[in-house]
């Protein structure tokens, strides 16, 4: 048994021998339809008719997502997840949202509860702040013990001895 295979032009449904798969190019894009000769002549002058517009025209690419900025690419947390900063506002009566950027604050305090959550080099500065806290937190009186002559810690006495 035969197959017989009828081409329908994709325009009029017209089923005739002429209609064929016809390619074709606008713009860098290829294109293929399926016509008979008379709306393949009609496509051939209208993309003749198209063409001077084209070659006039500035092809605009669609807008995409916009990037992060470098300045502040460095992670937040080390270990946890912004779920775990937000679970644990929550629980302190911390009001944050439950999508979005969450503030630095909040991740400040986070890591302030949570040490082991400081990224490379925060954990530092975070004991640089937490020693002047302290400081700030002797009486004057204590400070002025620490600066009296010969009043090292007994280690350092006994080494200099």
């Amino acid at each position: 048994m035969a197959t017989k295979v009828v081409m329908v032009d994709d325009i009029d449904g017209y089923d005739g021998e002429d209609v064929a798969k016809r390619d074709f190019e606008v713009a860098g894009a290829k294109f293929t339809i399926d016509l008979g000769d008379a709306n393949h002549r009609r496509l051939q002058e209208a993309l003749d008719a198209l063409t001077p517009f084209l070659e006039k025209a500035a092809v605009v690419k669609a807008a995409g997502r916009s990037r992060k900025s470098t300045a502040d690419t460095s992670p937040k947390l080390r270990g946890y997840t912004n779920t775990d900063v937000r679970e644990w506002a929550k629980e302190q009566g911390i009001e944050v949202s439950v999508r979005g950027k969450i503030a630095d604050e909040v991740y400040e305090q986070f890591i302030a509860a949570h040490p082991d959550a400081a990224p490379d080099g925060a954990a530092a500065d975070t004991a640089k702040a937490d020693e002047a806290a302290a400081e700030e937190g002797k009486t004057d009186e204590a400070k002025a013990d620490e600066a009296k002559p010969g009043a090292a810690e007994p280690e350092e006495a006994e080494a200099k001895g």
